[in-house]
């Protein structure tokens, strides 16, 4: 008996169940034909049945199949011509991934199969590979959009009360024993009760989750018995990766990751998902046909007039976000993510990429202007990794309102001043400030400096004061890319060592750039693993390390400096005059009355002569009634005064309380000796150790 096929509708893309049925809508703008493949199951190449759509509607093929059910597998072929020269690489002897698939089960298997040309081949991509890739691919699946969300609701954290944590599903919870091993490394650990009570303790607001959506492992890695741990190499926008789904069910990953969803809301933690929306995994001219390129090349991707690739991202390709298509894609996929998901923000990899307009990045390019106007993407958290690999790819400060940028010099100029490097007094205190030179522009705040000191890419922190090279080869060989490269410095020994002096060092040195980092105005982002000495042994670049160098290690947790971040984050939390929601409104330097102070060693307060020399001991002042800004009901904010002082030079340093501050001043953080109390008053002495920082703050009742 043949199926019966009606013509359905354009949209929406991908496959829609209704209830009754399912509707299949696939974009292509130059397909002279598209197939429908709906298979038994994920190993079957060879019995499936094959429905060739006949309606296209706006260069949408679309068909709807009545009485097909969710669980269904399916994937397409499309036909066209084969003119790399003209841009067109159609091949319907390939199985495609549908790219609004919200499920993808299986993976590719590399096989000369997967590839629209023969590998090896004199004529290279220029030659066409008949093989019938099915055998060799995943399958898509429809899925169902039922689930229980219990009238859970978006929290909308206010950006200045958020503090974000750099997480890896995988990585996070894969050794935590008081996770069920049955689950750990999956969504659901992630949710697990030891999983939120942990970020409860911690005090962090929001988990960003690095990539979740479908990847592929790079060929290459997987001859060498390696993966893509970090996965950013993605194929599926729409679908979580069933490889972090503890229920192995084709398609139960999708209700998974909505638990896990809704159970981090229940705690109060959003989730951030880190997106790649740059490139896909098909990489080059000599990469395999998976999805895009087989279903139009030219509508998706940068080309040049030779048949090959602009590559932005340094993987290979670019997808084209000036045309209407790819446009579409993302914003489908981000609201997607949004509606359907209840995600909270995204981090967009190499996101200067998407803004370039031709082949410069614009800050007013359309994928920015339809953003802004989207009723649902517009309100969540957006966050640039605001630079690519293009000659003019370093954007920082350069996105428009609404955006939230990763502070690369935010990060440089706290690991340098606190290795030792000659920074100015004006460098610090600007990144200390909110980066007001680089963010003070069209009404952006300060909020809009995501301020980190490590991040997945790199050393954690214990490496960065361990190490001053990386040692990222399988043999544990040191490469010389020297201190400068990473702004490492490992305190005097490479590596590990017994010397008690330089691990107290190391120490001191970790607690230093965590209390720079969430005293400074902005949002801070820690990496996982770095509130308890987490490391890499040196691997400054583990994205291929889906092993103990990635894992959190929870056995040996510092269990010191795990207490001494939770309690910077708490100090933060209850005091606003750390997390500022708008800038400082006054000179820097002098006035009265302002909300920040800079002062030298001797109690006097920095000149405009000397802002610009390199001092590494200083104090600054924040003026808990200079706050400015009123509350989320008009109310006027109030906090403590604190008198923060640096001391980033090797020597001991006595600091005198300056007399216009007055009196009544207690300890509240000592980096150099954590715990100990002391009382301060103007004019007094204050003893501050080499390389450390302490925090005083101000005893209003000592003036009743």
């Amino acid at each position: 008996m043949d199926r019966i096929v009606f013509m359905g509708t354009p949209y929406p893309l991908g496959a829609t169940w209704d209830g009754s049925g399912v509707n299949f809508a696939l974009y292509s703008f130059h397909a002279t034909g598209v197939d429908l493949c709906l298979f038994h199951d994920a190993g079957d190449d060879k019995e499936y049945e094959v429905i060739t759509i006949h309606e296209c509607t706006n260069n949408i093929w679309h068909a709807y199949l009545p009485g097909m059910k969710p669980g269904q597998l399916y994937g397409y072929r499309v036909h066209g011509p084969y003119q790399p020269m003209q841009g067109h690489r159609f091949n319907a002897n390939k199985l495609l991934i549908d790219p609004y698939a919200t499920s993808i089960v299986g993976s590719v298997e590399w096989n000369d199969a997967v590839y629209g040309y023969t590998p090896g081949g004199a004529d290279e991509d220029l030659s066409f590979n008949d093989k019938d890739s099915a055998a060799f691919m995943p399958k898509c699946m429809v899925t169902s959009t039922e689930f229980d969300w219990e009238g859970e609701k978006p929290l909308h954290i206010p950006y200045q009360k958020t503090i974000i944590y750099e997480a890896h599903v995988k990585g996070f919870t894969k050794l935590n024993l008081e996770i069920p091993e049955g689950i750990r490394g999956t969504y659901a650990a992630v949710a697990h009760p030891a999983s939120i009570a942990y970020f409860k303790s911690l005090g962090v607001t929001a988990v960003e989750l690095m990539p979740i959506q479908v990847f592929v492992n790079d060929k290459n890695l997987v001859e060498l018995g390696l993966t893509n741990y970090w996965g950013y190499n993605t194929i599926g926008f729409f679908a979580p990766d069933a490889r972090y789904s503890s229920n192995k069910t084709p398609g139960a990953e999708v209700n998974e990751f909505k638990q896990m969803i809704k159970d981090l809301h229940k705690a109060g933690i959003e989730v951030i998902l880190d997106v790649v929306y740059n490139h896909t995994a098909e990489s080059d001219e000599l990469g395999p046909t998976l999805c895009f390129r087989g279903i139009d090349n030219a509508g998706y991707y940068r080309l040049t007039d030779n048949r090959k690739y602009m590559d932005y991202t340094g993987t290979g390709n670019t997808l084209n976000a000036n045309l209407p298509s790819v446009l579409r894609l993302i914003m489908d996929s981000l609201r997607y993510w949004i509606t359907e998901m209840h995600i909270d923000g995204f981090r967009f990899d190499l996101a200067a990429t998407l803004a370039r307009e031709s082949h410069s990045v614009d800050r007013h390019s359309s994928f920015f202007d339809i953003i802004n106007q989207d009723p649902f993407i517009s309100q969540v958290k957006l966050i640039a990794e605001p630079w690519d690999v293009g000659e003019d790819g370093y954007q920082v400060g350069n996105f428009p309102p609404g955006w939230t940028e990763w502070n690369g010099k935010y990060r440089d100029t706290m690991r340098d001043f606190w290795r030792g490097e000659e920074v100015p007094v004006s460098e610090f205190a600007l990144r200390f400030m909110g980066s007001p030179d680089l963010y003070k522009i069209e009404n952006r705040r300060p909020t809009a400096s995501i301020n980190f000191i490590t991040a997945h890419d790199g050393f954690t922190l214990t490496d960065l004061v361990s190490y001053n090279d990386k040692h990222n080869s399988a043999n544990g060989e040191q490469n010389k890319d020297g201190e400068s490269y990473n702004r490492s410095w490992n305190c005097g020994v490479e590596g590990p060592t017994d010397n008690a002096a330089i691990n107290n060092l190391r120490n001191k040195q970790k607690r230093n750039l965590l209390t720079t980092l969430f005293l400074s105005q902005g949002v801070p982002m820690l990496l996982t693993g770095d509130e308890a000495g987490r490391t890499q042994r040196g691997n400054n670049n583990a994205y291929n390390q889906d092993n103990e160098i990635s894992w959190f290690n929870w056995a040996e947790t510092d269990k010191g400096l795990l207490d001494f971040t939770s309690i910077l984050i708490h100090l933060r939390d209850v005091h606003p005059v750390f997390s500022r929601r708008g800038w400082f409104v006054d000179s820097i330097v002098q006035g009265q009355g302002r909300g920040i102070s800079w002062f030298m060693a001797d109690g006097h307060e920095f000149a405009d002569l000397h802002w610009n020399d390199v001092n590494r001991t200083f104090g600054v002042f924040l003026n808990g009634y200079a706050i400015h800004l009123p509350g989320p009901k008009g109310e006027m904010v109030v906090d403590d005064s604190f008198y923060v002082i640096f001391n980033a030079d090797i020597s001991n340093t006595d600091f005198m309380m300056p007399l216009m501050l007055g009196d009544g001043w207690e300890k509240v953080i000592d980096t150099a000796t954590p715990g100990a109390t002391l009382d301060v008053n103007a004019g007094d002495l204050v003893h501050v150790a080499g390389r450390s920082v302490m925090v005083l703050k101000q005893v209003v009742e000592r003036h009743m």
